[in-house]
């Protein structure tokens, strides 16, 4: 069963999405006429970013719970989708709050990610699309997922479950975004696995790089012996405190140790950004003139024009 028969031929038909792009109307005419600035191969859909020339697949990973994992990929998702991409958010966290920020039913006994997981239940039973949103999908995960760590190791290829399920998955996409739990188990693994691409959001504080090491080292490993073609393609700095010197300091220090990884753009602490989830909106559309959404907007746009490696 594809879900992109669903999706109009203009994905900025969608009243909510045409309100919140008029908010930042001159900032994206300049982006869209820009040029890729590393000649990656894509296409340009009219009125959008380019599009890449195959389904990129990031998982959004970081053991270090309240570094903004979730707001980061339902954000990167939501303004990726109103700039033309198709994209599918992937919920692994057994919080299920990605699912909840996208207004996705994750309550009762709801088709979740556990059952594609532990059940081989095809991931088209389970993917909604998002409400108002058109090219934007979810993949909710229920309180279910919190026992699927015990119940993966006992079956076959427990690392690739997620893998195989995206694999056969038909529905044409231009990103796949995995919302990882907090933490380096089964379900970060699988995520892992299924990726091509990593990124790591990291909050501008004096904690930031605890756990940083032990996360890379994660990803070394599974790139040696499960996906070699993964990558850490992204890093994201996050609740950045501009009235700080503490904020100035952990971005340097990141920059320096990572380089061009790190993205330019950097994302403001935000009382919008935790207000929107309880609306069962990205912060895009609940306040897309808040400083917020404009980084996260200026984020996707920087994610946009990356070229693959």
């Amino acid at each position: 069963m594809a879900i992109v028969t669903q999706t109009p031929l203009n994905p900025g038909d969608s009243p909510l999405v045409r309100e919140a792009l008029s908010s930042v109307v001159s900032r994206e005419t300049s982006a869209t006429q820009a040029a890729d600035p590393a000649g990656e191969t894509s296409r340009v859909v009219e009125g959008g970013w380019p599009r890449p020339a195959k389904c990129r697949v990031i998982a959004v990973a970081n053991q270090k719970g309240g570094v903004g994992k979730t707001t980061t990929s339902v954000n990167i998702a939501a303004a990726l989708s109103m700039n033309g991409q198709r994209v599918l958010v992937v919920d692994l966290d057994p919080q299920g709050n990605a699912s909840t920020a996208l207004a996705t039913e994750h309550r009762g006994d709801v088709p979740d990610v556990y059952q594609v997981l532990v059940d081989d239940l095809p991931l088209a039973d389970i993917v909604k699309q998002v409400p108002d949103m058109p090219g934007l999908y979810c993949a909710p995960a229920t309180i279910d997922l919190a026992g699927a760590e015990i119940e993966l190791v006992s079956l076959v290829a427990r690392e690739a479950r997620l893998r195989r399920a995206l694999t056969a998955y038909s529905a044409e996409l231009d990103y796949i975004i995995i919302d990882c739990p907090p933490s380096l188990g089964l379900l970060t693994v699988n995520a892992l696995v299924a990726a091509d691409e990593v990124m790591i959001p990291i909050q501008c504080e004096y904690y930031a790089l605890e756990g940083l090491g032990q996360l890379l080292r994660n990803v070394d490993l599974i790139k040696v012996h499960l996906n070699p073609t993964l990558r850490l393609s992204t890093i994201v700095l996050t609740m950045y405190d501009g009235r700080t010197r503490l904020a100035s300091q952990v971005a340097e220090e990141v920059r320096a140790h990572f380089g061009e990884t790190v993205l330019k753009t950097v994302i403001p602490r935000s009382v919008r950004l935790s207000e929107a989830p309880s609306y069962g909106q990205s912060v895009m559309t609940y306040d897309p003139g808040s400083s917020g959404a404009m980084a996260y907007m200026d984020a996707a746009r920087e994610i946009a024009h990356r070229a693959l490696v």
